[in-house]
């Protein structure tokens, strides 16, 4: 049964992954400030102060817009940072610099603060493939976030960040994997 499912999941992020690569570009920047809105809206009802998030790369929703606005609040922004081990780290980020990290993600460039340093976010931003309408998040295989987030005792609000046809009725998924509390889409902010 595993190897079904991790076949299926390999399947679906392929298809996912051409789908998001073959966007049009005004469908893309639409989008973009879209999410920015509701990811500002969200920030802003939940009352966050500090918050870890990620450095979309250009396939995925953007949330460099949003990253920027909540920079210019002053609100508190941790990005991961990939560790060979399967852990992330934690950098704080301002807005500015940024560099590849060992897989290739992009990163703040800032002094790293280990993996608890998430432990005293108010709100959890992650990507995801896609999302079920109970939660139920798929990534893109590595598992890095589903380590950090089973790890956590006290979790904060984890929203995941996905284009509006990746909320769907129900995804593969596994044990080890995480569910989120809420998808934030160009059309809207979905709790679950």
């Amino acid at each position: 049964m595993n190897g079904d499912v991790s076949h299926q999941k390999r399947a679906l992020r392929a298809e996912l992954r051409e789908r998001r690569r073959t966007m049009p570009s005004t469908e893309r920047d639409h989008s973009t400030t879209a999410i920015t809105a509701n990811l500002e809206k969200l920030t802003t009802e939940l009352g966050v102060d500090y918050l870890a998030a990620y450095l979309s790369t250009p396939d995925e929703p953007s949330t460099r817009a949003f990253l920027s606005w909540a920079c210019d609040r002053g609100i508190r922004v941790l990005l991961p940072v990939s560790r060979q081990d399967g852990l992330l780290d934690w950098a704080p980020y301002d807005g500015e610099e940024e560099a590849l990290d060992d897989l290739g993600m992009p990163a703040p460039t800032s002094e790293l603060l280990g993996p608890i340093a998430i432990n005293d976010v108010d709100l959890i931003l992650v990507p995801a493939a896609t999302v079920d309408r109970t939660g139920m998040r798929m990534g893109w295989g590595r598992g890095y976030f589903d380590k950090t987030l089973g790890s956590m005792e006290g979790c904060p609000p984890v929203y995941a960040v996905i284009f509006d046809d990746e909320l769907v009725d129900s995804v593969p998924s596994e044990v080890h994997d995480q569910r989120v509390d809420g998808v934030v889409t160009p059309s809207g902010i979905t709790q679950f």
